[in-house]
């Protein structure tokens, strides 16, 4: 029951805390199929097919999970800062990790159905072939990688809480992001000083062992990879919210609002 509360909350947040009202909610959750159509439109215009449209559906689908998991932890945050209750949140006796990582988490359901959802679009609106070849390899593939998102998430979130520009340079690198991490372009056509950028990335190592899956390679470096990161900004993410509300208290203030 307690599984299915936080789903309902992720939702809520979705729909509420991402808009003033529910249209626009609505419009979040359409949101991830802007994009992914978009790139089903390029691409089959462009005469991919098979593998290569395939791979695209995949990387267009990770571009969803991304719009949808990565800042909206932060965008709740942002709605409390707005109504001047963030620093009650901050001061609470439960610590702040326990309270942000959970919504972040739960956020990851909506990437979960991003990504099913624009596989899905692909494959009854514009006809990609979803073969798979190593399908348990696949899901659990694609279940680390939202997880990461997620995580990644949180540490934007917790960083938001103190730096009030975190939340929106996080909006403003997504498109970024799609690019560096390889979503729809071969990391070996970007020049050679973003790679190590990308390798710092989770969802650069997500995507690859997706992709591995889907075409019947090895994904376990990719996703030993992914998963590392992920534990990494979790630590990093729990050790600066920890350091934040200690100096909250040293210095009685947070100016948050």
């Amino acid at each position: 029951m307690t599984v299915f509360r936080v789903i309902g909350v992720a939702w809520w947040l979705q729909l509420k805390m991402r808009s003033r009202s529910a249209f626009d909610g609505l419009l979040g959750i359409l949101y991830p199929l802007f994009f992914s159509t978009v790139v089903f439109m390029m691409f089959t215009h462009g005469g991919a097919q098979g593998p290569a449209l395939l791979s695209a559906a995949v990387g267009a689908s990770v571009m969803g999970v991304w719009s949808s998991t990565s800042t909206t932890a932060s965008a709740a945050l942002q709605q409390e800062r707005r109504q001047g209750t963030l620093e009650l949140l901050v001061a609470a006796p439960t610590p702040l990790p326990v309270v942000i990582l959970p919504v972040t988490l739960s956020m990851a359901t909506i990437g979960a159905y991003s990504l099913v959802v624009t596989l899905l679009w692909g494959r009854f609106v514009f006809g990609v072939d979803l073969a798979v070849q190593r399908p348990v390899q696949f899901v659990v593939a694609a279940v680390v990688t939202v997880v990461s998102i997620g995580v990644l998430g949180f540490l934007l979130a917790v960083s938001s809480v103190r730096y009030r520009t975190a939340w929106a340079l996080g909006t403003a690198l997504e498109m970024p992001v799609w690019l560096i991490c390889g979503f729809l372009v071969p990391l070996d056509l970007l020049p050679a000083w973003t790679r190590p950028i990308s390798w710092l990335l989770a969802p650069t190592w997500g995507i690859d062992a997706i992709r591995a899956a889907a075409e019947g390679r090895d994904t376990l470096p990719s996703l030993a990879a992914c998963l590392g990161l992920a534990v990494a900004y979790g630590v990093i993410g729990s050790l600066l919210a920890v350091r934040l509300v200690d100096a909250a208290r040293r210095h009685a203030t947070l100016a948050l609002t």
